[in-house]
């Protein structure tokens, strides 16, 4: 199951958000699944870093693509269409239960990753 799961999420990801990415992590924990996206980021203005600054400009930059942002969790209800959803809140820094876009509360983990990378994969 955890196998055509990861392999059901990245095949979605490389069809409809490809150059929105650099690399998926997608790992389980008991009957959770965790998704999180690395991204490239901006490039830093000639005047950074500051004189202060504990970084190099490499190790900032290699920091921040080394900064995951994350997703959404998915739960596991015991069918391959039987996953809850709940998104990630950077706000609250926790996982907050969501429903699906057909208004239900379990559904297909694409969906779950669609909804999530709408929101953070610009």
């Amino acid at each position: 199951m955890r196998r055509r799961t990861e392999q059901r999420i990245r095949r979605y990801a490389e069809e409809h958000f490809a150059g929105r990415y650099t690399r998926l992590d997608i790992r389980f924990r008991g009957q959770f699944c965790y998704i999180d996206a690395y991204t490239e980021p901006e490039p830093l203005g000639p005047d950074w870093p500051p004189p202060d600054w504990p970084e190099t400009r490499e190790e900032t930059m290699g920091r921040l693509r080394n900064t995951p942002t994350y997703l959404c969790r998915l739960r596991y209800f015991g069918d391959e269409e039987g996953w809850g959803f709940a998104f990630y809140t950077y706000s609250n820094e926790r996982y907050e239960l969501s429903v699906f876009p057909s208004g239900e509360f379990h559904g297909p983990p694409e969906e779950a990753f669609r909804v999530s990378a709408r929101m953070y994969l610009r």
